[in-house]
């Protein structure tokens, strides 16, 4: 069977096949690929959009073919409904199936179409789904805070609300993708709600994710954590939900006055240079001024971009993992905490109630309560064998949630399943 993926960004054979430095992002598509290419009776190809690309080029990896082609924007109404790059790709290979990951770019759309008119099978996976993120997007935010402008978002045009704004119309995008699709690949109640109000007549099929290679192979100990760590995977806009905890922490910091709060990425509060204060957007001057509020300059540590082997070690050392964002569907900083058995609390959004089993596996909470936020937390950080019969427990679910023969064996039967209608 071959088959095509179209992915949003090159995995990591892709960058080094075109003498670039591999980027730490979507990490979770680089073990399911090895283990579908190392199926037999599976060929499988990636196509991707390349900004330094003005056609199609192909690199040829190990077991997998690559092809890069020019980025398609969103008022490119041309490349959209006749993509000559797509179409070259899909008449090069022939493929038996093209599945596409994600839903929210203009290559997305355009990639149905062309496989409409070549009369080519094709599935969408779910990941996110702008067109239901974007109604939470502002996250409880104070009006002045999301109406707001910094220099930077009014060069860019770009503040909270015309964020918002962006995100409906690539769910505009989304949603004629999701409407033309006759199969779509899923995984929780959320998303298999949401198809089937946006297209009643698609077939659903469930299929859970792999993860990240280096995260199956360690496990959380709370001798080794740094207690009283809190670890947030990312939180450079609203719907990660920073600010929801900085509101939870000064409660937590009246029993637990050594908390520490790591977040992984660059620091969007810093304005030390002159670059810094420029790029400033109008939520991460929202976080400085909690930070600020709340006294929390000693407890908040960012820490810069991490690698695959770099995060992992960050969710060892920590107490606790938080996932405080104001809408999910499966997030994978979820899944990779739960694996490693690090102990878990969430906003009961989304596709986390299907993660995460509340007081068995770990504590979830309405998300915009950060008060329920902080007591969850004091319980963890208050008794040891809650921590460690949350870690037992959720670990045991992630390692069948994320079981990657499974989830390779799902994924194949399904091609075979839609190939063979």
């Amino acid at each position: 069977m071959k088959v095509l993926w179209l992915t949003n960004i090159p995995l990591p054979e892709a960058y080094q096949l075109m003498n670039e430095t591999p980027r730490p992002f979507g990490g979770w598509l680089i073990n399911a690929s090895k283990d579908l290419s190392a199926q037999e009776n599976i060929k499988l190809s990636i196509a991707f959009p390349w900004p330094k690309t003005n056609n199609v080029d192909r690199f040829d990896g190990n077991k997998i073919t690559y092809f890069s082609f020019p980025f398609v924007r969103m008022g490119e109404e041309e490349l959209i409904l006749n993509n000559i790059y797509l179409k070259d790709i899909l008449k090069e290979l022939n493929p038996d199936i093209v599945h596409v990951f994600g839903t929210e770019f203009a290559h997305c759309l355009a990639m149905v179409n062309a496989c409409k008119e070549l009369g080519i099978k094709v599935v969408i996976s779910i990941q996110g789904l702008v067109s239901i993120i974007s109604k939470h997007y502002t996250a409880n935010l104070p009006a002045k805070v999301q109406k707001r402008f910094t220099l930077r978002d009014l060069i860019k045009q770009s503040n909270i609300l015309q964020q918002q704004k962006q995100f409906e119309k690539k769910g505009a995008l989304e949603i004629k993708a999701i409407q033309r699709a006759d199969h779509i690949i899923g995984r929780t109640t959320w998303d298999k709600a949401c198809i089937a109000q946006i297209n009643p007549s698609a077939n659903y099929y469930f299929c859970n994710e792999t993860l990240r290679e280096e995260f199956y192979r360690h496990e959380w100990s709370l001798e080794n954590c740094e207690r009283y760590s809190i670890f947030l995977s990312q939180a450079t806009y609203p719907v990660k939900g920073l600010h929801y905890l900085l509101e939870a922490l000064p409660l937590i910091l009246k029993k637990y006055p050594k908390t520490k709060v790591y977040i992984a990425g660059h620091d969007i509060t810093s304005s030390i240079t002159l670059k810094e204060k420029l790029k400033k957007s109008s939520y991460a001057k929202y976080i400085s001024e909690l930070i600020k509020r709340y006294d929390l300059e000693n407890n908040i540590f960012f820490t810069g971009l991490l690698n695959e082997k770099q995060i992992c070690e960050r969710y060892l050392k920590s107490n606790v993992f938080v996932c405080p964002s104001s809408i999910e569907n499966s997030p994978n900083s979820l899944g990779e905490a739960m694996i490693l058995g690090v102990p878990c609390i969430a906003s009961h959004v989304g596709g986390v109630p299907d993660m995460l089993t509340h007081k068995e596996e770990g504590y979830t909470y309405q998300a915009d309560a950060p008060y329920m936020l902080a007591y969850y937390i004091s319980e963890i950080f208050k008794s040891d064998n809650l921590a460690l019969s949350f870690s037992k427990k959720a670990r045991e679910r992630a390692l069948q949630t994320h079981d990657r023969n499974q989830n390779t064996n799902k994924l194949v039967n399904i091609y075979r399943n839609i190939v063979c209608q």
